[in-house]
């Protein structure tokens, strides 16, 4: 069984279509991925997972149940919305306890819960405060936290490190890490080195259309990139020629002799160390030495070819 299922999910607010027949599966006990620019759909696919809106044709099922009937899912599915709200003077220990409380927990069981979930969020000397006086990255962690109570089989998360500084996102990407072992996780985000870094699957969205969707691994391999510091700065001929060259897709300047080359590994015709030998033996022909060559797998080359952005 899929952990969530969409099937030719689209949706449209007035002239603007927002989702187009997308549809793609994300495997169980996978960190998923949900990729895409500015206004590609990523929200509105999550408001429509979460049951906070309607989709004009198509479904998706989370953990095998259609989320139009979310309360079959209780218990089962955690959400971070987007900019989660929360009661401004209320302690954040007791707003989540009460939702301890909806689910069934006793008092004391839902205290000792939400103790030990706000303390994983670095949020456990706050707990008597309300969320007036959290700063946004602290509302952010609240958000995480409430989505992480209990044991949920499938958790949603929309951009869950906006707004963390770079210790706290570390944070709650180990965390994200630890609850693999239990749960399936989705992820929007637009920070894409820490959705390769955490992610298996991806899908990618533009304009409301899935452009692509699979392993992170069959994902990057078109989106090999090759780092080179270089001899001297290369002439706009000689920069012809390595464009030129059938297995690269893209070369762009990244300073004095420095160069990135996306090679093109998509056909099997070429292989990884065969694309790197042909672009050296290029350079070297031309007169210009390699004096560092680095290798390694890009999701957002893939990004920017298949969004164009």
């Amino acid at each position: 069984m899929k952990a969530l299922r969409v099937s030719g999910v689209t949706k449209s607010f007035g002239r603007i279509k927002a989702l187009d027949d997308v549809s793609f599966d994300v495997p169980s006990q996978s960190i998923f991925g949900l990729l895409g620019p500015n206004g590609a759909g990523k929200t509105t696919l999550f408001s429509i997972a979460a049951d906070f809106i309607k989709p004009d044709a198509g479904s998706i099922e989370a953990l095998g149940t259609d989320v139009r009937q979310l309360s079959r899912l209780h218990g089962r599915l955690g959400i971070l919305p987007q900019d989660a709200l929360f009661q401004p003077n209320v302690p954040i220990i007791e707003q989540l306890v009460f939702f301890r409380l909806l689910d069934g927990r006793t008092r004391g069981v839902a205290e000792q819960e939400v103790a030990h979930t706000l303390e994983k969020v670095g949020l456990g000397e706050y707990h008597k405060r309300g969320v007036h006086s959290l700063s946004h990255g602290m509302v952010q962690r609240l958000g995480i936290a409430q989505a992480f109570l209990g044991e949920p089989e499938l958790i949603l998360l929309d951009e869950p490190t906006s707004g963390l500084d770079p210790q706290n996102a570390r944070q709650i990407r180990d965390l994200i890490r630890d609850l693999r072992t239990r749960a399936t996780i989705v992820i929007s985000s637009h920070n894409l080195m820490e959705v390769q870094d955490l992610c298996d699957h991806v899908a990618i969205l533009d304009e409301g259309k899935l452009v692509t969707a699979g392993s992170m691994a069959d994902i990057t391999r078109s989106g090999r990139e090759l780092d080179l510091q270089l001899s001297r700065d290369l002439t706009d001929a000689e920069r012809g020629t390595i464009e030129a060259l059938e297995i690269v897709s893209g070369l762009r300047g990244a300073g004095p002799g420095r160069y990135t080359v996306s090679l093109n590994l998509t056909g099997e015709a070429a292989s990884s160390d065969e694309a790197v030998k042909t672009v050296l033996r290029t350079l070297l022909d031309m007169d210009v030495t390699p004096r560092r060559v680095s290798e390694g797998n890009s999701l957002e080359a893939h990004f920017l070819k298949l969004t164009a952005k």
